[in-house]
This record gives C-alpha cells, structure tokens and sequence, in this order.
C-alpha cells in the first residue's frame, strides 16, 4: 500500500522541486497526476488560496480547497490556517492574466481524494502510520495523516500514563506515529499507547535504588504519582509543596512487576519543561493486531485488542 504523507513533508524533495520549478514541471505533473507541495501565501477575500511556485503563481479556487468545503462540511479556517505553510495538490490546467503571464490552476481537493482513494480507504485497525500534529484541544489532538486529511487521537490515546491535556505530550507541528484505533463512518481515531511499550518494557529502563527524573502527574492525599515515561508511572510517598507539571528527582524504592507498581521517594524538584519532544517509540512500523500491556501473572489486564475491530 502506497504511504500519502503529512502535508510539508514533500515540499523540499528533490522531485517535488523538479516539478514546480518550470511551467513544463508543472504540464509534466498534470499529465502524470502527480500530487505537488507549494507554500499557501495569501487566502483572499473569495477563500482562494494563493500558491507561491517558482516558475509562476497558482491558485487554488475556493471549492477545490479541501474534501467538503463545496459541501459544507468542512469549514473555511481548514483554507485560512493554511496561509504560510506547505499545502498539497494536483495541477488543473492554467490561465492567462490581464499582465500577459500566465497562472496554474491547483485543486487540493483532487490531491486528498487521490489520498482517500488510495491509502486512507485502505487502512485496517493497527496499521501504524506517520501523522503531524495540526491543533490541540482538551479532549484530544487532532493530526494530518496525510495530504491535510484529519485524525484525531484522543487523550486517554496518547499514553497509559495519565495527563491533563494533550499539550502535556505534543506540540502543533510535531512529526509522530499512531496507531489506527477505530474507523467509523470514514473518520479515523489514532491510538500511540500502543506504540510506547509494555509495562516491562519500560521498567526494564529502570532500575531499584536508581534516582531518576520524572514528570509530577497528580498530587493526592495519599501520595504523589510520578511518570517516569509515557507508559509509566509511579506512586511516591506525600511530600508538600510539589504540584502537576513539576520535574523530580526520585528515588525508585522498589519496582513489583505482578501488581505494576513502583514505590518512590520525591528526593527534589523544579520547574516543569518548556520543551516538548517527539515520544521514544519501541515499535515503529507495520500492524498490531493484539497489544498487552500488563506483565504476564498480573491480575489486572491492559491490553487492545485490534483484529476484533476490524471484525465489526
């Protein structure tokens, strides 16, 4: 299966330059049905979306700006926020203007259609795939899984380990790998849990006695609850004046692989990160079909199970 990628990540290939580069590219990708990348400039007052080439201008006309913009399905800012940065299409034809030089006609829906075709309609629950994180939003992160084309994963996706909002993970731009979760009615949710290893796998990283870094999560009665990584937290004994979002230092008392817990000790703290990383992930590529969490022997069971979603 062909993999349609995120929009921006053509732009500055070789090939995609070679193409837009001379109006004979451009005739050249027409023919070809190529999907091309330029950079949006200007979306004026008709919702047109200006596209800076190097061999000439081209347009994007309101309707051809995205899969159910002529519908009304897809709002207007879908074209607005795109100003300023790479957007996908195929060549339409081109027009002579009132100055004598000449302009390309793009269409962005025909490039997303061309996705859906081909890639997006043949996704299965647990086909692991490259998306680009677009917006935030409290119940989850939106992303483009290819050719502007959107999936949202919700948080309680993004890791084992608890967290307030998504922003606590990603970053708007940020370059990840998800997991298809569930595909209803055309609309993909992605899942990364999955993705971000068992419970042994990351206690394997750690070791009793070890003092290390982690991330304050919650802040109970009874004990602070430290993530260490994504897919792994543990409780440490109540200390005041710690709150969610601070770095610890902590030290790991002891690590219970049949109950998955770990017992820390806050040695220290200071302010939370500013920076956001792209996530460690243990597996990268190709298909899940049935993912467990917990150790073997461990009473309580974290697993997914995606061959039985793409039986329903």
């Amino acid at each position: 299966m062909k993999v349609f990628y995120p929009e921006g990540n053509l732009i500055d290939t070789a090939r995609n330059q070679r193409y837009i580069r001379s109006a004979e590219g451009l005739a050249e990708a027409a023919l070809e049905g190529c999907i091309l990348e330029a950079r949006a400039v200007l979306c004026d007052a008709g919702h047109n979306l200006h596209v800076e080439m190097p061999c000439m201008e081209g347009i994007i006309p309101y309707h051809e700006g995205a899969i159910g913009i002529a519908e009304g399905t897809t709002r207007d800012i879908a074209l607005i926020s795109r100003v300023s940065k790479p957007v996908c299409f195929m060549v339409r034809g081109f027009e002579d203007m009132p100055d004598g030089g000449r302009r390309a006609i793009l269409s962005r829906r025909a490039a997303q259609e061309k996705c859906q075709l081909e890639y997006i309609n043949k996704l299965r629950c647990g086909d692991i795939i490259p998306a680009r994180v677009t917006r935030l939003e409290s119940f989850g992160a939106f992303c483009d899984i290819g050719c502007g084309l959107p999936a949202l994963m919700p948080i309680a996706s993004l890791s084992v380990s608890r967290i307030t909002h998504p922003s606590d993970r990603f970053c708007p731009g940020m370059d990840i790998l998800g997991v298809v979760s569930t595909i209803e009615n055309g609309r993909i949710c992605l899942s990364q849990r999955e993705l971000l290893g068992t419970w042994e796998e990351n206690a394997a990283l750690f070791s009793q006695g070890e003092t290390v870094e982690g991330i304050i999560r919650s802040v109970e009665e009874y004990g602070v609850f430290v993530e260490l990584t994504p897919n792994l937290a543990g409780l440490a004994e109540p200390r005041a004046g710690v709150a969610p979002g601070q770095t610890a230092g902590v030290y790991i008392k002891s690590i219970i692989p049949s109950k998955m817990k770990l017992k820390l000790v806050i040695i220290d703290t200071s302010p939370p990160p500013t920076e956001r990383n792209p996530p460690n992930y243990f597996i990268t590529s190709g298909h899940i079909d049935r993912w467990v969490y917990s150790p073997a022997g461990c009473s309580k069971i974290i697993e997914t199970d995606f061959s039985a979603r793409n039986r329903q």
